[in-house]
């Protein structure tokens, strides 16, 4: 069963980002697409077909238990999930340092980020 979903104030931001990059570098159609591509992952991040893996296990071991993510591209989506809905708390570019960039990621607990 899908649970309804949300963007952290970080992910729209990343996601802005990433569509004005991908515009300036590659042109309208492709920024369209990509965006497209990362918006149907969190979609099935919801709907739970989405392949995902715990971030403790694969970066850091002092992450938030509940804290995952998925690839899109070459973007990591990070997000938790509770019983009530799917929070993406950012999309991380798969050349980033991840381990500091999850760090100082929003409070994952309450999903604020402001």
């Amino acid at each position: 069963m899908s649970h309804p979903w949300r963007l952290t104030l970080q992910a729209e931001a990343s996601l802005t980002d990433i569509a004005r990059w991908t515009l300036e570098t590659f042109g309208a159609r492709q920024a369209a697409a990509y965006e497209y591509d990362l918006i149907a992952s969190c979609i099935e991040i919801a709907a739970g077909t989405a392949v995902s893996q715990d971030c403790r296990r694969l970066i850091a071991p002092d992450l938030p238990e509940d804290l995952r993510f998925t690839r899109s591209g070459q973007h990591f989506i990070v997000f938790v999930e509770d019983a009530t809905q799917v929070i993406i708390i950012d999309f991380l570019h798969s050349r980033a340092d991840l381990p500091e960039k999850l760090a100082v990621l929003p409070d994952l607990k309450s999903g604020r980020d402001n």
